[in-house]
């Protein structure tokens, strides 16, 4: 046994192997009987002056706080800005005196956010004096392209609507509570419809229907100032001002929607022959 001793103590090429063979297994500290918090000796033996930088830096970038002068921006969506919007929106429309001037004032206004995603603005179709005048609720891809209101299935779908009672679309007027098409063919916001809405109640004055239809659910709340839906709002008429007047208003399915619930079609033509007697009976006090 001495023997073998003697010869491991003579030997150090060994020892310096087993040491290796240890670090390259991870080995990297000698363990003994008793239990040692390592996690504790660590922060221990931690030197404060090293952790110094830290607070340091936390004191030499304290948060950055307004100067008295600047003046923060008014963010689209914030009370400020809508209001400001529909100010803007209110003059603008007013001071249009045709549909000609009316559609400039769109081209021109800022306040609303879809202009700066559409392809283009979708203003309306017909002439002013119509007897009829339809109000959906935005264009579609269709639409957007073209630059038109209701040219898609939808488009085709309310002319084939207005032949079934005799009416040619060239002799109604067409147009949308927002002229540019929501991304995606989403329902435009309450705020967007607001800063809208200037535009199509005096494009509604300038074209001076004796009937006002308003297809959809939005197009009907938003005009007719309901909170009730399409089925309860379709079927009835209304009276609606235009300037210093009132004419008879009534809501509808929208032909998209009648598109994807074709059984609703039914309700679609009771309300069709519904407006066929309002028109004759207009026609029969002329």
């Amino acid at each position: 046994m001495d023997s073998q001793l003697t010869q491991v103590r003579i030997v150090p090429d060994g020892l310096t192997q087993l040491l290796r063979w240890y670090a390259d297994m991870g080995v990297d500290i000698a363990l003994d009987e008793a239990p040692h918090d390592r996690l504790a000796e660590a922060q221990a033996s931690a030197s404060p002056i090293a952790r110094e930088p830290e607070r340091v830096i936390q004191r030499e970038e304290p948060p950055r706080q307004p100067t008295a002068s600047a003046t923060p921006p008014r963010a689209a969506g914030t009370v400020a800005f809508v209001e400001e919007a529909e100010q803007d929106a209110r003059a603008a429309a007013a001071s249009a005196q045709t549909l000609a001037e009316l559609r400039e004032q769109l081209l021109r206004f800022t306040g609303c956010g879809l202009k700066t995603t559409a392809t283009q603005l979708v203003f309306g179709d017909g002439e002013a004096g119509a007897e009829i005048m339809f109000v959906g609720e935005a264009p579609g891809a269709d639409e957007d392209r073209q630059g038109a209101p209701f040219v898609g299935r939808a488009g085709q779908l309310l002319n084939k609507m207005l032949a079934s009672i005799g009416l040619e679309r060239s002799k109604v007027y067409i147009a949308n509570i927002v002229p540019w098409r929501p991304p995606g063919n989403r329902t435009p916001t309450p705020i967007e419809t607001a800063a809208c809405l200037p535009f199509i109640q005096r494009q509604i004055e300038l074209v001076g229907p004796k009937i006002l239809v308003c297809l959809g659910a939005p197009s009907a709340q938003t005009l007719l100032g309901s909170k009730d839906g399409i089925m309860r709002l379709r079927g009835r008429w209304f009276n609606y001002a235009v300037g210093n007047a009132t004419i008879k208003a009534i809501a509808m399915l929208h032909p998209a929607y009648l598109l994807r619930q074709p059984a609703q079609k039914k309700l679609a033509w009771q309300d069709l022959r519904l407006l066929a007697r309002e028109i004759v009976r207009l026609r029969a006090q002329i």
